[in-house]
């Protein structure tokens, strides 16, 4: 949940963020008792104005079916708390205590669930050392590397170039940001953005491991008649080439 302050009509004004799925309580700032009830107050902006919840003597009532089972009301401090939010719990809030409207407003603005961004790449034909990586998303986009570096993208955020470093551990994430939460992507490495010299010793050692294996399982039975028969089959292999 995120809260801005402004100002209309001389009528303070919150602006509360939320998610959907999510969670989000506000409340006024204070409660001069003796306090009998308390009402919240719900409108978008093409409905009507609706009770959310409502306390009294008599107890508590949700009487507005789009906040039944995820609405809770503090009678302590007025807090009202929703739960599992969607689109149609977006809109402005007001709270009557003792039967009377209070200057404070809510403005809630329930915003889509972020996703977990996936980053795409796009290899650049004329320069074998640089690529794109992309993350197409309409939300703030942000770039790191493994350092923790911001790193500057296209204008839209959308495109960010990086060339090679010669690290093979070094990684990029793209982070999406709303006025609720941020959602960061699994890391892409370098070692899988490029071909060169890693990806080569990379096989070398594979077939260096292999080869000391079979030299190791050979000295078990017979190291020097297994090394001939390799040997003639070596040579024989070279001769059919």
């Amino acid at each position: 949940m995120y809260l801005v302050k402004s100002v209309v009509e001389c009528e303070e004004v919150k602006n509360v963020f939320g998610e959907v799925g999510g969670r989000v309580c506000f409340r006024p700032a204070s409660l001069n008792p003796p306090v009998s009830s308390i009402i919240w107050k719900h409108r978008n902006s093409i409905g009507p104005v609706v009770k959310a919840i409502e306390w009294d003597e008599d107890g508590f009532n949700t009487p507005n079916q789009i906040f039944k089972g995820i609405t809770t009301l503090d009678k302590e401090t007025g807090q009202i708390t929703i739960t599992d939010l969607n689109f149609e719990h977006s809109g402005l809030y007001t709270i009557d205590v003792n039967s009377k409207e209070q200057e404070q407003r809510f403005n809630l603005k329930v915003l889509a669930a972020l996703p977990k961004p996936e980053i795409k790449i796009e290899k650049i034909e004329i320069n074998p050392n640089a690529v794109y990586l992309m993350c197409e998303y309409s939300e703030t986009i942000i770039w790191k590397n493994s350092a923790g570096e911001t790193l500057k993208g296209s204008p839209q955020r959308e495109l960010l170039k990086v060339e090679k470093q010669g690290n093979p551990e070094v990684f990029y994430t793209c982070t999406l940001k709303n006025a609720v939460r941020e959602s960061t992507s699994d890391p892409v490495y370098e070692r899988d953005l490029f071909e060169g010299k890693h990806h080569l010793l990379k096989s070398l050692e594979c077939q260096i491991s292999f080869y000391v294996k079979v030299v190791l399982r050979c000295s078990i039975a017979r190291k020097s008649r297994c090394l001939l028969h390799m040997h003639a089959q070596e040579c024989s292999e070279r001769e059919h080439q």
